[in-house]
Order: C-alpha cells, then structure tokens, then sequence
C-alpha cells in the first residue's frame, strides 16, 4: 500500500505504507535497516551498513542525541514522526542520495555540520588525526596557523581550530559556492575571527599575497578520485560535485601541486597531511624513496600521508620537476 505525498522540497514522493503496525524507534530502525537492505543500497556517506544508516536517519529526523538511553528505544512514535521518518526512507532509496544531503547534517569529529549538495558530504580518517592533536608527529609545536587546503564544507578546518583553540585558521576552495556552505559552519561553529574563508586555486590567493604565511599545520583533503574509480562509483556518488572528486587518469593531478608547492607555506617545524584514498598506490610507485608517513586508523580509512617540513623541503625538487612533466 503507497500513499502521495508532498515532501519538503515541494515534489511528490510515493510513501510505501506498510510500516502500518510499526510504534517505536526500534522498530523503525529495524524496519528502514531492512529497506536499505532489500534495495541494495550503497554506503559510504558517514556509514557503511544498513543498520547504522537507519539509525543515523531515524534519530536525526527526531533530533534525539546518540546516547539515547536504552528504555527510551522502545518509545512510540507519533502519526507526524512516522510518516517524516517513512518518508525521508523512501527518498534514501529512490534518489539514492546519500542521507547527509537528505537532512543537511553530517558529523564529523563528534560535531554537526551543515551539508547540501554543493559540497562532498564529510567523511575522511583525518578525523581521527585532528582528535589525536596530528601526534605523535606533531610533538611539541605551538599551533598558531592552520590551513585547510580545498576545503568544501570547512569540517576539517573548524574541527582542527576547535581542538587548537590558539589557532588561525584559513580554508582556501576553489569554489564559491563550497565557500558558501563553509561560511554558514563559521557562524553555526561560533568561529568568528578565528576561521576566514578564501577563494583559492589550490595555492594561488595566498601565493600572491603581500607576505606568504606560514603554517603549523596544512590539511588537505583534494580531489583525488581516478578515472577508473570515478566511472564505477555508485549512483549516491552522482549527487556530490565532481569537481571535488575527479583528479584526472590516476588521480595525482591536485597531489602533485599540493607537494610541489607545500615547502613554501610550511613553518619551520610544520606538517603537510594530504589525503589521497585509493590513489596511494600510484603516489608510492610514483615516490617510492620518500619517507611519506602512512597512519593506521582504529576506524578505519587509508590513503593519509603524513610529510613534515624537512621532507617537503628535501623533495620539493623532485615533486616540483614531476608536477612539471605531468602538466607538460
């Protein structure tokens, strides 16, 4: 049994009604869990599995905080919770788009931000590396200047100046409309003065400014999604820009600007961390006699090179004479 209705986006979506006999929040968590299941979804969003998708779903749509104490799973949902969960569940499976986008919120280091589809939804393992302080690489430097090298949404920008609470920080993306999106996490974060936000090719804005800054700390998760992987990605991947995926035939294209040029905005003891997925196989075979720092994660997630000052220095010849030969 189906029903029409309007969602908040003024469209008409078919509400699959055989949720009927279904009252409480674990029951619709089981319920959307099986859903997701049965259409074969794809997951990578923020989760990777059905049942913590419709977890995530369930409890943002009521607002209710992830320690929800257990006797309250059994809590009956009203008529209006219902059909906005139900709904929000048949949108996850029709337009296959990922859930962030869905309820424009995604957590990232333990914090909401705002997300729509002008920005990658946030997910990366340097997380795990903002919450560690960057140590043990990081050792004893005083973080004064943070930069957020193609930043989209600014989650990993605004979560380092919140665990550097001394820091500056600057995001710097190409585009306007990420920019956007990063602003209304500055205001939402309270980060005022502290965090600014730049249009940027890669280098280029602060390359020409009066006095190159120098930084403790420049994180960047670019594009870096090969040719390959980009013509196999799943449908929820459609709805995210390409411009922050594709980094052309074996996607290096951005990670060989970032090396070639990080020596010269990097303080004396600073650290370059650049996210680079699937595509450190080819950064290895392309640099294997550089000492990249790989870190493990306890949740998960690979391809994050660690490289500090010294190192970007040592090899800027090198990264800059291969950046060269590729863009020839």
């Amino acid at each position: 049994m189906t029903e029409i209705s309007e969602t908040h986006t003024g469209k008409s979506c078919r509400v699959n009604k055989s949720y009927d006999g279904l009252v409480s929040i674990r029951d619709f968590i089981r319920w959307a869990a099986s859903r997701f299941n049965e259409a074969e979804l794809f997951f990578g969003h923020g989760s990777d599995n059905a049942l913590d998708e419709a977890f995530h779903l369930v409890f943002q749509v009521l607002q209710l905080p992830w320690e929800l104490p257990e006797p309250y799973m059994d809590c009956r949902l009203s008529l209006n919770e219902q059909g906005r969960v139900a709904e929000l569940i048949e949108r996850r499976i029709s337009e296959r788009k990922p859930l962030a986008y869905l309820v424009n919120q995604a957590w990232f280091c333990g914090q909401p931000y705002y997300v729509d589809e002008r920005v990658l939804v946030p997910r990366s393992p340097i997380a795990e590396l903002i919450q560690q302080q960057f140590q043990p690489w990081l050792m004893d430097v005083q973080v004064e200047r943070v930069l957020d090298l193609c930043s989209g949404s600014g989650c990993i920008g605004i979560a380092a100046a919140h665990e550097f609470p001394q820091a500056t920080v600057d995001l710097l993306d190409i585009s306007e409309d990420a920019l956007e999106v990063a602003g209304i996490n500055i205001d939402s974060h309270e980060l005022w003065g502290r965090v600014q936000a730049i249009r940027s090719d890669l280098f280029e804005a602060i390359d020409h400014a009066p006095e190159k800054p120098k930084y403790q700390l420049i994180v960047s998760n670019p594009p870096y999604v090969d040719a390959e992987d980009m013509a196999d990605f799943p449908d929820e991947f459609s709805h995210e820009p390409e411009l922050g995926l594709a980094a052309g035939e074996d996607g290096l294209d951005m990670a060989r600007v970032i090396l070639a040029r990080a020596a010269d905005f990097l303080d004396e003891k600073g650290l370059l961390v650049l996210e680079v997925g699937n595509s450190h196989w080819a950064l290895r075979d392309e640099y294997p006699d550089v000492p990249f720092i790989w870190p493990e994660f306890e949740a998960g997630g690979h391809g994050i090179l660690i490289l500090d000052a010294g190192n970007c220095r040592k090899y800027q010849p090198l990264f800059s004479s291969r950046e060269r030969r590729k863009q020839a």
